[in-house]
């Protein structure tokens, strides 16, 4: 569990995110309605944005609920009610909302949505100090790289040989400007991603994966015509098998590959939701990508976060940022 404000000055910083959130990220309105949804164990920063919310809007709605079982469970059905019928929606949640029904539903009738999924203090403090239009710009030299690519190889120092075929799917940038109607993004901010028809190959995760956290030893995933045929590691192994008594094969889907754009983040500190946005990684992930373009839908989505990776776009290799873009 992260710490709460302990001083005047920590106080003034989870504020000073909030606004960053509020205005430059989410550009809200007077003239619009605003719902914060959170749970019990991340109050403080449901309050924070609440508050940041509440001077510039009078119809504004705290939600919050008890923490879900694991990423992808959908919030309960008021709570998804009030997404959908407010302008502006950001969700500072333990477990992520980014891959619900609830969410994508929002977006579909022209909701702005922030996820900020497994944010603590800290990292809301540390991944909101940037400059977000900075960030925009590493996306779209990235995008430019990578769109219109029929095949995307990814290898790393710790094993990582892995060919991924978007096929028709279309990349997508995580930019944290969410200024359009139906537009959605996570914060802290800074990705390009595709959910691929299809991939091959093995990926090796060195960085961050939960339940582990920030890893201490390699965890290996074999992949073949898009589907997890084996995995190293028992817990998350049996986290998937459990997802899959209920939706069948769906829960083995490779899900995402994503890059990280985020320069403000030079170093991995144990949050998938920071992690992977830093500058230079590649993030892979298992299960739902209904709400990323894919069309499969699964309790769960599993970021792993791989380390120094080599990207190539049809042969050529893609430069990916590091501290400068």
């Amino acid at each position: 569990m992260s710490r709460g404000p302990e001083s005047g000055e920590s106080e003034a910083s989870l504020e000073t995110a909030a606004e960053t959130a509020v205005n430059q990220c989410l550009a809200l309105r007077p003239n619009e309605s605003c719902v914060v949804v959170t749970d019990d164990e991340r109050r403080a920063i449901g309050t924070a944005l609440y508050d940041a919310a509440s001077d510039l809007t009078e119809d504004c709605v705290l939600a919050c609920y008890p923490p879900g079982e694991q990423h992808g469970t959908e919030p309960p059905a008021p709570v998804a009610a009030a997404m959908r019928g407010a302008d502006v929606v950001c969700c500072p949640t333990t477990k992520s909302l980014s891959h619900t029904r609830a969410r994508s539903r929002a977006n579909e009738v022209g909701a702005r949505v922030a996820t900020l999924p497994g944010i603590t203090e800290e990292i809301f403090r540390t991944g909101l100090d940037t400059d977000y239009r900075e960030i925009e710009r590493c996306c779209e030299e990235i995008h430019e790289a990578v769109a219109d690519a029929t095949e995307i190889r990814v290898t790393s120092p710790a094993g990582t040989d892995i060919t991924f075929e978007p096929g028709d799917r279309p990349w997508l940038t995580d930019t944290g400007i969410v200024h359009e109607p139906g537009a959605m993004s996570n914060l802290p901010a800074g990705e390009v991603f595709v959910s691929p028809e299809s991939a091959t190959g093995t990926y090796v995760v060195d960085g961050t994966m939960m339940p582990h956290g920030l890893l201490d030893r390699e965890l290996e995933f074999t992949v073949e015509d898009g589907s997890v045929t084996e995995i190293s590691d028992d817990a998350i192994r049996e986290q998937i098998e459990s997802a899959a008594d209920d939706v069948g094969d769906a829960a083995y889907n490779l899900a995402e590959l994503g890059i990280g754009t985020n320069i403000a983040v030079t170093e991995l500190v144990g949050s998938v939701l920071l992690d992977e946005k830093a500058a230079g990684t590649v993030h892979i992930a298992v299960g739902d990508d209904h709400g990323i373009g894919g069309d499969t839908e699964a309790p769960l989505h599993l970021d792993g976060i791989l380390r120094e990776p080599t990207v190539h776009a049809d042969g050529e290799e893609v430069t990916l940022p590091a501290t400068e873009c």
